[in-house]
């Protein structure tokens, strides 16, 4: 190393004036000691005397310091031959071991200060883990309902207790002409010797009725009662060892049970299998004028699976199928007369021909409430007009046909469907007063109750037609 005196002049970039420099290398002798090891130290010897004060020396000689922070340092003339001493510090580098080990460690140490505050969150302010986890494989309905049985064992068990129904009905136009009408529905087995429950709307005014079976063979069928309120039909066919249904539970339903339903869609299709879910279980429809208490599901009904069969998850039958919502854009609303009024109804119509303990004004009427169908009719008010008086008591009353029952008691009657209820909230016996109209009189009538034996429908109700 070179040993400077004291009368050495030294000019540096970095130091705001000379003197400033001199007056520290007084006291430090050794340059290496005031120079920072980053930087490159220069010594160079010139001719020129020794200058006490820096701003006097040549320009020659005062050279500046170099971009990349080269140190220049001017000496006296004593020096032969310049010097250049270069102090430089060695890189440090990190080896891929070491970097290693010390990224996994920060990813543990990330890990435990993460689990840490999670724990002292939930200790903290309380909380619970919950597993929403789904797992998809054999994901069913039958599954997604806790069903007992399967969807295809349901099937199995009652595949072979539904039949399709065909009748003909003979009809006569206005120009007197005659032709057949074809029409398709469903039917469950009722008992084993061949009693067969479906719709009333589905056999209304057939001449004839066929019911074939599951396994393709056709018997012709005899009507034994109906019921037009409730709209179930009995039927019977000559034939022994039949699979009847097995009736359901109404009470252990619910909604959001599993619900199959069996029928003969379009009238082509028997043996029809649809699946969904209990919708409703008492849901109030007006259905041709009849207000109803159904159970409403969400399996696809079609015209055809009127009087086929509703099952629940144990494969029992739980409800008729009557009718699905009106409206071609409409699906998933489909609804089914419960099983527990079905064997009510099944068991009176087939022990005595009729609904026992129903009471019955003895009078056959028809609803002309809509505009249209009463201009139709040739009426100038809308309403519901007496059709038929069939009862004793009402013909002794004085009830009349062609009279517009404007009133039953203090409730005016808005359709039939509100008049048929009004009357049901009655009992056998009861005096009914009933205000009608004739030949723009208002008179009232009081009539006494009679058990029903037969109920003419409110308003007919054409059968499903099928193309063939």
């Amino acid at each position: 190393m070179t040993d400077f005196k004291k009368d050495n002049l030294i000019k540096d970039k970095f130091s705001e004036e000379p003197s400033e420099r001199i007056d520290n290398l007084e006291k430090n002798t050794n340059l290496q000691e005031n120079i920072p090891v980053s930087y490159e130290t220069q010594v160079i010897r010139e001719e020129n005397p020794i200058m006490t004060n820096a701003q006097e020396m040549p320009e020659a000689v005062q050279h500046e310091a170099p971009e990349d922070n080269w140190r220049t340092v001017y000496v006296s003339k004593e020096h032969k031959e310049p010097t250049k001493e270069t102090y430089k510090k060695e890189p440090k580098y990190v080896s891929r071991k070491t970097f290693a080990w010390t990224l996994i460690f920060c990813m543990i140490l990330s890990a435990a200060i993460g689990a840490g505050t999670y724990a002292l969150a939930i200790s903290t302010f309380g909380g619970a883990v919950v597993d929403k986890s789904i797992n998809t494989t054999n994901y069913t309905l039958a599954k997604a309902t806790g069903s007992v049985l399967s969807i295809q064992e349901i099937i199995n068990k009652n595949e072979n207790s539904v039949v399709a129904i065909s009748t003909e009905s003979v009809s006569t136009d206005s120009w007197l002409g005659q032709y057949v009408t074809k029409g398709a529905g469903s039917g469950v087995i009722y008992s084993q010797d061949g009693y067969i429950l479906t719709n009333y709307h589905v056999i209304s005014q057939a001449n004839a009725i066929n019911v074939t079976l599951n396994n393709g063979k056709e018997y012709p069928a005899t009507l034994v009662a109906t019921d037009p309120q409730t709209d179930i039909a009995v039927l019977k066919i000559n034939q022994k060892g039949l699979t009847p249904v097995t009736l359901g539970n109404m009470k252990t339903l619910g909604i959001g049970d599993l619900a199959i339903a069996i029928g003969n869609p379009l009238g082509k299709l028997a043996g029809t299998a649809t699946e969904g879910i209990i919708s409703a279980l008492e849901r109030e429809v007006v259905i041709g004028g009849k207000s109803m208490t159904l159970i409403q599901t969400s399996a696809s009904i079609n015209p055809g699976n009127s009087g086929g069969g509703l099952f629940d998850q144990y494969g029992n039958l739980i409800g008729i199928v009557v009718a699905k919502s009106s409206g071609s854009e409409i699906e998933g609303l489909g609804f089914a007369i419960p099983c527990d009024k079905v064997a009510t109804i099944a068991k009176s119509l087939i022990e005595n021909g009729y609904v026992e303990g129903r009471p019955a004004a003895g009078i056959t009427i028809v609803d002309l409430t809509d505009p249209n169908r009463a201009m139709q009719a040739g009426v100038s008010i809308t309403g519901v007009y007496i059709k038929d008086v069939t009862g004793k008591n009402a013909q002794k009353a004085g009830l009349q046909k062609g009279d517009l029952i404007y009133y039953i008691e203090d409730a005016k009657v808005t359709d039939s469907a509100m008049l048929i209820k009004e009357i049901q909230n009655h009992k056998i016996g009861d005096k009914v007063t009933f205000t009608i109209v004739r030949n723009n009189e208002m008179i009232k009538i009081k009539v006494v109750l009679e058990a029903a034996k037969n109920i003419t429908p409110l308003q007919e109700r054409p059968i499903e037609k099928v193309d063939n």
